[in-house]
């Protein structure tokens, strides 16, 4: 449960922030949901993958570890990569829908919340959220770029998906890693893009997918596959490190 309540100036004028990436703070996954809007991002540094959630819809997932728990670019309080995911980025803060009206129709405005309960808050130590005379600090400007990151790419992903079904691209997997001659890690579950249904799309359903802009979202997809060999010498270095 969270304690979420709406971000103000005058409310939460003392809030800090423990920035930083701990176990604590529920940094130690092995993998961690991401949206469309950061996979130009998200591909360069780590595998994406599909997973059903309990609605049985897709959702878009780095993969971060092998084992369970395990983030093996996690280095207490370092994140080792050149992006991290904006799941990871936006600390205690989430986006809420206020009710509000414009030109006398009613809408619904995002709106930065804050969970009280989370780890992360202080009011003793940690990065401020607001600068002394209430404007929002170098910090809270970037989670609220995450922020945006996040809501936009939850309203992207739900089409972006049902292109890829209506196109026939989505296939499932059982991704199988092999560490060594011993050891073989069998993530169940698994979704990915079929290469081959991609490759031999007809130009009709080409030209649709990349007037939307799912076409790059898709290739960007299939490249992150290439950072599993990544992933597997992290994995390497973790196991020689432990038995030196």
């Amino acid at each position: 449960m969270t304690n979420a309540v709406l971000l103000d100036n005058v409310t939460h004028k003392d809030l800090r922030v423990k920035t930083g990436f701990t176990a604590e703070f529920g940094d130690s996954v092995n993998q961690v949901l991401v949206f469309p809007t950061e996979f130009a991002f998200i591909q360069r540094e780590y595998p994406i993958f599909f997973r059903r959630n309990k609605k049985g819809e897709y959702q878009a997932v780095a993969l971060l570890g092998l084992d369970k728990g395990e983030n093996l670019f996690l280095s207490e309080p370092r994140w080792n990569a050149r992006y991290v995911p904006a799941a990871q980025q936006r600390g205690p803060f989430l986006i809420g829908l206020h009710q509000g009206q414009e030109e006398g129709e009613e809408n619904r405005e995002p709106m930065i919340h804050v969970d009280l309960d989370h780890p992360r808050i202080s009011f003793e130590e940690g990065t401020q959220a607001f600068l002394p005379h209430g404007g929002n600090s170098p910090y809270l400007e970037h989670v609220s770029r995450m922020l945006q990151i996040i809501y936009h790419g939850t309203e992207l992903a739900g089409p972006m998906f049902a292109a890829f079904e209506e196109a026939g691209l989505i296939e499932s997997i059982q991704a199988e890693i092999g560490i060594d001659e011993r050891v073989t890690y069998t993530l169940p579950d698994f979704f990915t893009i079929n290469q081959e249904r991609l490759a031999a799309l007809d130009g009709e359903t080409l030209a649709r997918l990349n007037r939307a802009g799912f076409l790059q979202l898709a290739i960007l997809a299939v490249h992150s596959l290439g950072n599993v060999d990544w992933l597997i010498e992290l994995k390497k270095s973790k196991v020689a490190a432990g038995s030196a």
